[in-house]
């Protein structure tokens, strides 16, 4: 029986980086897939983890580098590898992590020449099936929810406003650029903090998450057919110069009245845009703040250093760290980990500690840059995005005339079939009339004719508004309570139990109609 893959956690090299890509709790996890774990000892220190927690959980400790390189089948880091640490990994072992590609040639040429196997976290595609996985959306929340935190910190007034005995402090400005996952988190704290939010991006469909969340969306005035900010991959796309220019003149519009500018813009495998110009940090007022988290691709702020935080002469703080989700690495350690543990879950499907790579499955292939000695950079379209293109280019555009004539179709269509029920609906009825007695065919009436206006209610609404629709009009539900109430003591058996069914299920029916109407107000309610 072949012997349980092991798998390894090196101690981060790269200067200030705090994240670990394994936890005391995914470690527990990964035993359970039946594989073995190592840790290069204090790999987790930085983070918060000491070696005694993984110890408690069944992790072995490498004290020595060789041993710890030679042991390991798998390795499991944050940052990508170095050349060094290359030189130390065996042909035919896998690394998962961070890897960059397209800006890491010479690594990814060494590793394929290697016969090293890697799987890039970066290159997860987002598609539903791979949110669990999806560790640039995780980091990229944290970096938005601690950027708002730097800003607080760096930002010398109030978030909220407040009226006090000693005066009236109004409520601080924030403009977020860019509602990315970084983007929409930055909204989010920032508003929940007391601001006032404002946001913008190249992609009108996310107004209603930016509004949703309490900010304000910021509309340009420009009409373009050919304008569409929305990639596949559910990234921004590349604006063109008239747009940008239209861009440009809003945020300087808007400069001299903020207090604090979060930027979050960035295009995959490109130089971040420059969004926030020289001119508009000089209009600013002093004392205000400039948090730019695209600080590693050149910033979209013309004045940022990298790494760095300076102030201009005119006293506005602009912040380049490369590191937010490090200065939590607690909290990123614990995302991060989990996206790694929920790979390794989709590689191990026997769940006995050996690796299936599985190179027709959408999301392995997507993030697989290197496998058996070869380069596999970069993964072909995703068959989901094939299979939607395929759909869209084959769509036909009818004409306002061909519209019309299909619509008249359909109406004569529905009328035939709706006679057709009418009718055969009037001679059952007159059939069950040749025998029932007059009594029965009262309630009998009643009954199809309420049938038939609740089906006409009901049945053209939208699939989206069944829930709200129905969660209101349960109250109807009443009316059953009330005459159920009234046959209840009828005195028949039969009459007794179905009148308390009836008053069982109508009550369940207004109550959970009314508390799902509740839920759903609050959805839109900020607390």
């Amino acid at each position: 029986m072949a012997r349980a893959l092991k798998i390894g956690t090196p101690r981060e090299v790269l200067n200030g980086e705090k994240r670990v890509a394994m936890t005391p709790d995914s470690a527990e996890f990964l035993l359970k897939l039946g594989y073995k774990c190592v840790l290069q000892s204090g790999a987790g220190l930085a983070s918060g983890f000491p070696d005694i927690s993984y110890v408690e959980r069944g992790v072995e400790i490498a004290e020595s580098n060789q041993e710890f390189w030679d042991s390991s089948d798998i390795f499991i880091k944050v940052r990508p590898p170095t050349l060094e640490e290359i030189d130390f990994i065996d042909s035919g072992k896998l690394i998962i992590g961070f890897f960059y590609p397209s800006e890491n040639k010479d690594l990814l040429e060494k590793t394929a020449n290697k016969g090293i196997s890697v799987i890039a976290m970066d290159l997860v595609p987002r598609i539903s099936r791979a949110q669990k996985m999806d560790a640039l959306s995780s980091m990229a929340n944290i970096a938005g929810y601690r950027a708002v935190i730097e800003a607080s910190n760096n930002f010398s007034r109030f978030f909220t406003g407040q009226v006090t005995a000693a005066g009236k402090v109004p409520p601080a400005r924030v403009l977020v650029v860019g509602a990315g996952v970084a983007g929409l988190a930055a909204i989010g704290t920032a508003t929940s903090l007391g601001a006032m939010t404002y946001a913008f991006d190249v992609r009108p469909e996310v107004s209603e998450q930016i509004e949703s969340m309490g900010a304000e969306f910021v509309f340009l005035n420009f009409l373009s057919e050919q304008q569409d900010g929305a990639a596949l991959g559910g990234y921004a796309a590349p604006s063109s110069p008239e747009f940008r220019e239209k861009q440009l003149e809003k945020f300087r519009e808007l400069a001299p009245n903020l207090d604090i500018v979060i930027c979050t813009a960035l295009i995959p495998g490109r130089d971040a845009p420059k969004l926030w110009l020289e001119d508009m940090v000089a209009s600013m007022r002093p004392g205000s703040v400039i948090i730019d988290l695209a600080a590693e691709r050149g910033g979209n702020c013309d004045l940022t250093k990298e790494g760095e935080k300076v102030v201009t002469e005119n006293g506005v703080i602009i912040i380049g760290y490369v590191d937010f989700p490090s200065r939590m690495a607690s909290q990123s350690s614990a995302l991060y980990a989990s996206n790694i543990r929920h790979m390794l879950a989709d590689l191990t499907p026997g769940k006995n500690g050996k690796i299936v790579h599985d190179m027709e499955d959408d999301v392995i292939r997507s993030a697989t840059i290197t496998h058996q000695g070869l380069c596999t950079y970069p993964p072909p379209p995703l068959k989901v995005q094939a299979i939607a293109e395929h759909k869209k280019n084959y769509v036909k555009e009818l004409s306002p005339e061909e519209k019309k004539e299909a619509e008249r179709i359909a109406f004569r269509s529905e009328t035939k079939r709706q006679t057709g029920l009418l009718i055969s609906a009037i001679i059952s009825i007159g059939l069950i009339g040749l025998w029932a007695p007059a009594s029965f065919m009262q309630h009998f009436i009643v009954f199809v004719l309420s049938c038939f206006i609740g089906f006409q209610v009901i049945w053209n609404v939208s699939h989206a508004l069944h829930t709200p629709l129905m969660a209101v009009t349960n109250a109807i539900s009443g009316i059953v309570i009330v005459g159920a109430l009234l046959q209840v003591g009828s005195g028949s058996g039969l009459v007794i139990i179905l009148s308390a069914i009836s008053i069982l299920i109508a009550s369940i029916n207004i109550v959970g109609g009314f508390m799902v109407t509740k839920r759903m107000l609050a959805m839109f309610q900020k607390s």
